[in-house]
């Protein structure tokens, strides 16, 4: 089967194209407004960007009515927002936080989580999420789709803390990510969890590129 998105009716009941880019990261994204409205929401088009120094990213589609997410509009108007690791225990906070509510509405009045504050700025974050990274707003593009929807605003920040809990250090230094159990974003309706990882190291790399791939730099 092969099809042209732009040009044909996609054969199948269900568009692929998300359940092929799989598994996408969760951005489980807490920001305030200018207004002190607080707001956490998932996005599972969310990415790093680069390391030196750490970059991240995340897209949100619009409204059907034009509308851009509160998330968006909070880290514009105060130049932050925190990324919460979304894992298999906080799975279903996860999935609240992804109602659509009016912009007076706190999310996080909907949650069982304990609310904490970033060191950076008055922005709540998530104690029980494992890793939280406070992102500073960087700029905003905004790309236009074929419809209200398909536009995207993608959001580029600069990551100034990085919060870990102990828990999941291990003694040689690197995350548990087992025991952290991360959920990841597929197609449809699923999602799904890891548990188990595995290693592999690129043949004849040099030192300088094995130190990058395992985050000695």
């Amino acid at each position: 089967m092969k099809y042209s998105p732009q040009k044909e009716a996609c054969p199948l009941p269900f568009s692929p194209f998300k359940s092929c880019t799989v598994p996408r990261p969760i951005g489980w994204l807490s920001s305030v407004s200018a207004a002190g409205i607080e707001n956490i929401a998932p996005y599972s088009q969310w990415q790093n960007l680069t390391f030196g120094p750490p970059m991240v990213m995340f897209a949100a589609n619009r409204y059907p009515d034009g509308r851009r997410k509160d998330t968006v509009l909070n880290a514009e108007e105060t130049g932050w927002f925190v990324w919460n690791m979304a894992t298999y225990d906080l799975r279903d906070a996860v999935n609240i936080s992804a109602m659509a509510l009016a912009p007076e509405e706190n999310e996080f009045d909907r949650l069982d989580v304990t609310r904490e504050y970033a060191d950076n700025a008055p922005v709540p974050m998530v104690r029980e999420s494992p890793c939280k990274f406070e992102c500073r707003y960087l700029s905003t593009h905004t790309q236009k789709g074929g419809s209200t929807t398909g536009t995207v605003d993608v959001v580029f920040a600069q990551v100034e803390k990085i919060h870990i809990d102990d828990r999941y250090i291990r003694s040689d230094g690197r995350l548990d990510i087992s025991a952290i159990q991360p959920i990841a974003r597929m197609g449809y309706f699923d999602y799904t969890v890891v548990r188990e990882t595995f290693e592999m190291r690129v043949p004849e790399s040099d030192s300088d590129a094995q130190a990058g791939l395992e985050g000695r730099f």
